[in-house]
């Protein structure tokens, strides 16, 4: 076996395909647009402003086996106080000694930097993609969750990793959720605070929105685990990739008097659409998507934040209310509430009181280097 630093654009596309050669017959992998992934890695990406990454491939005969990323982000390690480096982008054939070789590559690559944890998977960050599918591999992902064949934990266990944290992923149906319920709780929240206002966002005025949820989003997440405030650039980057499928309906911002209290983004599950393409946007799978697309029928709450000073005045629940509504509506038919960490309480109530079943569980691993 040869392992290869990728350096040159070949080697970057050997890197970027691998997967859709692993995959090639599982029909619940959901394949990312090549072009997009190709973006993600250069420098259109503003992540990279602050982190660095070694990409890794291992070869035999000509044939890659697998690949993996060793990722440094200066912005995580200066908000937590730790020298942290992650992987990410790992996949690879049921062959033990492929892992090793592209696990040794990326930690002593972490350890060159003088890294004293290694932690992941991430891609590339915990505001992106992240966590390992360690339970429930019996249907596709939803939008921006991971997949993997159920042996990847045994490759990252046996080069001594352990469990830093599980996300649980909870799925409802949509026409389950107990609406007349939700929406009496939802009245009493708006006549014991009139000032509370909940309004989707206004997509003529994309710019100043994003604004507005990232103020909420980085002040409601600061306490969570793994969490790395959005820079400016990464946030309109985000919200630009997001854009193209987000239902405005679906996200919802709620205020209190004028100050933005919280948010829900809720998105289509354009995963759906993707898996018909396999990636390729040929002119006939551009059409295929544009038509898959209208057809979409499951939905993914992405992320819902409330900031601390208007917690316990049952803004979540208005939110999970107003977005929920709109989806029903709609015609959609399944939500996945995710991820959620295993030990946050609050969320795991929100899910239950949603009719939500936790049907998938990603496991983020560390070392110690």
């Amino acid at each position: 076996m040869e392992l290869a630093q990728v350096k040159s654009l070949r080697e970057l596309k050997r890197f970027i395909e691998f997967p859709y050669a692993l995959y090639k017959k599982d029909t619940n992998w959901a394949p990312p647009l090549i072009s997009e992934t190709r973006e993600m890695f250069s420098d259109k990406n503003p992540f990279w402003k602050h982190a660095e990454k070694a990409l890794f491939t291992i070869n035999s005969s000509g044939r890659t086996m697998g690949r993996i990323a060793a990722i440094i982000d200066e912005n995580h390690n200066r908000f937590h106080g730790e020298k942290c480096g992650f992987f990410g982008f790992f996949e690879c054939v049921e062959d033990a000694q492929a892992s090793r070789l592209l696990f040794d590559a990326a930690l002593s690559f972490m350890r060159s930097r003088g890294m004293k944890i290694a932690r992941g998977p991430v891609n590339p960050s915990t505001n992106d993609e992240c966590g390992m599918l360690v339970e429930g591999y019996g249907e596709p992902p939803k939008i921006m969750m991971t997949y993997n064949p159920p042996y990847y934990a045994d490759f990252v266990s046996a080069e001594g990793f352990y469990k830093a944290k599980d996300l649980i992923a909870f799925i409802t149906e949509v026409d389950k959720v107990p609406a007349k319920r939700l929406r009496s709780l939802s009245e009493r929240v708006l006549k014991r605070n009139p000032a509370i206002k909940v309004r989707p966002i206004n997509v003529k005025d994309f710019e100043n929105e994003v604004k507005i949820i990232m103020n909420i989003y980085n002040a409601a997440w600061e306490k969570n685990w793994g969490f790395v405030p959005f820079t400016d650039d990464e946030i309109f980057y985000m919200a630009g990739k997001l854009r193209q499928i987000v239902d405005p309906e679906l996200l919802q911002i709620a205020f209190c008097g004028q100050d933005p209290a919280g948010f829900i983004m809720t998105l289509p599950d354009i995963n759906e659409a993707l898996i018909k393409i396999r990636g390729r946007l040929t002119p006939l799978g551009l059409l295929k998507l544009f038509y898959y697309i209208k057809k979409i029928k499951n939905i993914r709450v992405l992320t819902l934040g409330v900031k601390k000073r208007y917690h316990q005045m049952g803004i979540e629940g208005l939110l999970y209310s107003m977005s929920l509504e709109v989806a029903l509506r709609k015609g959609y038919k399944k939500c996945e509430f995710s991820w959620v960490l295993e030990d946050n309480t609050m969320m795991m109530r929100a899910a239950d009181m949603l009719s939500g079943k936790a049907y998938k569980r990603y496991r983020i691993f560390e070392k110690t280097l």
